[in-house]
């Protein structure tokens, strides 16, 4: 498939790049400084472009068949996190001036604000406080696609990341906004962004997940 990828020099980025690439899609990579992405690949190519702009990405998203992102904002004690909801409603708006109608992004666990609430200690009164402001952009950003017609999208949540290559691990998934514990699995709290990477991968030769937010780890 030709893939459009927005962040694709953050870490989770990097091996989505990798891994499409050995599965044989083509990949544009669309970034703000080239320089930080040092692969190279026939099926590769790599441009710059302005994220909160439809009118500079519209371009690069023709004949594109996904539109696939692993955009992160960091956490801002003094002002909210606005990149998020600002940098998708571009692509949405770019996606349908180029007449391209899926997209893949990642956001993580526990967006919805009341959703931490069986997490553990250090995670609910320590961690989530924390990141809030970034959690709750992610799920702006979520509520935003939800309400949009005419476009294919999928929300996938991680929970926390470890920057480690795919692994032949079994996924665990769960339409909600975190993989809950049940009598004979304890799912993981931190997996690997190359694993990551694999799951928003397969969900291109798949209709699993349309229109939906699946919270994944891995076993």
């Amino acid at each position: 498939m030709k893939i459009a990828l927005l962040g694709a020099t953050g870490q989770t980025g990097q091996y989505l790049v990798k891994q499409a690439l050995e599965q044989g899609h083509t990949v544009t990579a669309i970034v703000r400084n080239p320089a930080k992405l040092t692969v190279n690949h026939d099926n590769l190519k790599v441009v710059t472009a302005d994220i909160f702009s439809a009118d500079s990405l519209k371009t690069h998203f023709k004949e594109q068949d996904v539109v696939m992102s692993c955009l992160g904002f960091p956490a801002s004690f003094f002002s909210g996190v606005t990149g998020y909801t600002m940098s998708m409603a571009a692509v949405v708006s770019a996606m349908r001036e180029a007449r391209v109608s899926r997209v893949i992004t990642m956001t993580s666990w526990y967006t919805e604000p009341n959703s931490g609430t069986q997490s553990s200690y250090v995670i609910r009164f320590l961690l989530l406080p924390m990141i809030r402001n970034v959690l709750n952009n992610m799920f702006e950003m979520e509520n935003f696609l939800k309400k949009t017609e005419g476009i294919n999208w999928t929300v996938v949540r991680p929970p926390g990341l470890k920057n480690l290559p795919a692994t032949a691990d079994e996924f665990l998934t769960h339409e909600g906004y975190f993989v809950p514990s049940n009598s004979s699995q304890a799912p993981n709290s931190a997996v690997g962004r190359g694993d990551v990477a694999r799951f928003m991968l397969s969900l291109l030769n798949s209709n699993a997940w349309v229109k939906q937010g699946v919270a994944i780890t891995t076993k």
